[in-house]
């Protein structure tokens, strides 16, 4: 029999990991970090429940670190099989997952030299050297193509509109029998996105395994743009700089493709624009060689010879020196750093000395996990701990979910209203309980369908 188990990603939006066995192997489908409040983060550092040599394969849905950034621990951990995924995430968790190490290492530097860390002395998770292990058991496919997992069970990864690279995922089982089709969402992105084509669509679904992150939500109808131009306009009265934490991969390039439209439609003079991370540098050249997976309209901007990520003043801060340089901005600019749910990184450094200046202004432009700095910042809570310290929230807040990568839940019903039959069950992951919930509930109102929220650790035979 055939057997689901949520190892994570129940009751959070991170952890995104999934135990799959299936025809006689053992897979996971994603293999993510817990993020957010510290006891998802201590998960992270817990065994692994399943001994992670017994696994076959790893299939990954795209690069966040959330889905993708435990595989350094999982191969350290024994872990010997291929990691399947689509080309652009494999070049992009290159990058990532180096980085991530990176991260950590500095992070447990830092808590060393500081004192805070209760550890002493404080140790990465995983190390540089751990990351460059998994890089070997990278293995592509293209979107479309079919890996042949055993005789009967073939592997199709679809393009979800999340990220660069980004898939849906369908186990599909053919036996004399008859036919099963078992799909992964991963993260679900949105229709009509700028650069990222739309999600494809799937058909003759058994079992979904969906996210819900804005399962109790709605997007604004507000213009992106528009509303993008607003805040860098205000801000820019407010003489102040705009500080804006963003995803690497993905809304970092949003970001730079609408400023330098926007600056080119003169909605916004042209301003300095710092984007101060290393790993959004290296995925700019890995989005440049994929331009064949852009949208129409970015593709035929492309054709025309523009570079569609390069606004009118941009620095590409690689060195800490350059970043550091930053500090000495005191007039209206626009930095972009990650990470976008301010869980480290060197934005942590930009809000620490920009957040208790009232002139600033700090833009959110993705979920803010709960358990976050950035969904403390999104409260405008007095204080938010950074490096140990309470660093005063005085800076003026803007939250924009007009980029956000994940759909709500309109979107999400709307891509489940074209399967052309009833799916015996839907397994909710990928939200905080509450959206959950609301997810389950209208999908229930709405198509009648068996819907499961599943609880950490728990299985179900398929």
């Amino acid at each position: 029999m055939d057997r689901i188990t949520f190892l994570g990603a129940t009751g959070t939006v991170t952890g995104s990991r999934f135990q799959l066995e299936i025809d006689g192997k053992n897979v996971l489908i994603d293999c993510g970090l817990f993020q957010g409040n510290k006891e998802n983060r201590l998960q992270n550092w817990e065994k692994f429940p399943v001994n992670p040599a017994s696994f076959d394969h790893v299939f990954l849905t795209h690069a966040h670190i959330d889905h993708s950034g435990y595989l350094p621990k999982f191969v350290k951990e024994g872990f010997k099989g291929d990691i399947v995924t689509t080309k652009a995430t494999a070049e992009l968790c290159e990058v990532m997952l180096m980085d991530s190490a990176h991260l950590q290492e500095e992070d447990a530097k830092w808590a060393n030299k500081r004192g805070f860390s209760k550890h002493s002395p404080a140790l990465p998770l995983y190390t540089k050297e751990d990351a460059e292990r998994v890089m070997p058991l990278l293995k592509r496919v293209h979107y479309g193509d079919f890996y042949q997992l055993t005789e009967n069970t073939r592997v199709k990864y679809h393009d979800s509109g999340h990220i660069l690279g980004a898939a849906l995922i369908d186990f599909k089982t053919t036996t004399e029998n008859g036919s099963r089709k078992i799909v992964f969402s991963g993260d679900m992105g949105r229709p009509d996105v700028p650069v990222l084509k739309d999600p494809d669509q799937v058909y003759n679904v058994d079992y979904l395994i969906l996210e819900s992150t804005y399962g109790d939500r709605l997007h604004s109808d507000a213009d992106g743009k528009e509303e993008l131009a607003r805040v860098i306009n205000e801000s820019i009265k407010r003489g102040g700089t705009l500080v804006i934490p963003a995803f690497s991969v993905g809304r970092t390039q949003t970001l730079l493709y609408l400023i330098r439209i926007l600056e080119e439609e003169g909605d916004i003079p042209v301003l300095p624009v710092y984007m101060d991370s290393p790993m959004a540098i290296e995925a700019l050249k890995i989005f440049e060689d994929h331009i064949p997976d852009f949208d129409l309209q970015a593709r035929m901007e492309t054709m025309g010879g523009k570079d569609i990520f390069r606004t009118g003043n941009l620095h590409l801060c690689r060195s800490k020196e350059e970043s550091i340089s930053i500090n000495d901005v005191h007039k209206s600019a626009i930095i972009i750093s990650a990470s976008g749910m301010v869980t480290g990184g060197r934005i942590l450094h930009h809000l620490a000395k920009r957040l208790p200046d009232p002139r600033n202004t700090v833009l959110l432009i993705g979920y803010q996990a709960e358990g976050t700095r950035g969904r403390a910042i999104q409260e405008k809570q007095e204080t938010v701990k950074i490096h140990g310290e309470l660093v005063p929230i005085k800076a003026h807040v803007e939250m924009l979910d007009a980029f956000s990568g994940h759909a709500d839940y309109n979107e999400l019903l709307a891509w489940m209203m074209a399967f052309n039959k009833k799916p015996k069950k839907v397994f909710l992951v990928h939200g905080d309980e509450a959206a959950s919930a609301a997810m389950a509930e209208h999908i229930r109102n709405k198509y009648k369908w068996d819907v499961v929220i599943p609880k950490h650790g728990e299985s179900f035979i398929l």
